[in-house]
This record gives structure tokens, C-alpha cells and sequence, in this order.
């Protein structure tokens, strides 16, 4: 797992038939202090997060597809919690 910002969403006029529906958000991984590390992640948002907000992303292909309940779905990222930032 990662923290991620997100910092955009996608809009896809054609999706792979399982994930019809999903919301598909840009986000930017970063560490414990906030900064960027690596490259924009593409991810499928599971918990209704939007622009801005800091989130915890599974970066494992089958284990993203389980965390969204769609296993079959070609599915690289999945974003499974939004993190409370007075926590």
C-alpha cells in the first residue's frame, strides 16, 4: 500500500466492460511529510475520494481488483481509504 494525493480525474468514453461505472482518479504518491515520490498512478476509486485529498492506494493488480470487488477487472491501482488528516 501507498499514500497518494489525488490530482485529477480520467474520463473514459470506452472502459473494459468490468469497470463500467468505476471512477478513475490520477493521483501522485508521496511520503509521510506530503512531498511527490515517483511518477502520476492511475487508479480506480472505490471510497467516492476526490481532488486533493490524501488516500491510501493497493498497488497490486489482483489485490486492487478484490478491494473494488471487481476480481476480473484489469485493475493496476485501487484507492481503499481516504486518510483523515487531523488524525
Amino acid at each position: 500500500m501507498r499514500l497518494a494525493r489525488v490530482i485529477g480525474s480520467v474520463v473514459a468514453t470506452r472502459k473494459h466492460r468490468t469497470l463500467v461505472g468505476a471512477k478513475l482518479l490520477l493521483t501522485q504518491p508521496v511520503d509521510r511529510d506530503g512531498q511527490p515520490v515517483g511518477g502520476v498512478q492511475l487508479a480506480v476509486d472505490s471510497v467516492g475520494a476526490g481532488v486533493g485529498e490524501l488516500v491510501l492506494l493497493v498497488l497490486e493488480g489482483r489485490a486492487a481488483g478484490a478491494a473494488l470487488g471487481r476480481r476480473a477487472a484489469p485493475v493496476d491501482a485501487a484507492i481503499v481509504g481516504i486518510v483523515d488528516p487531523t488524525g
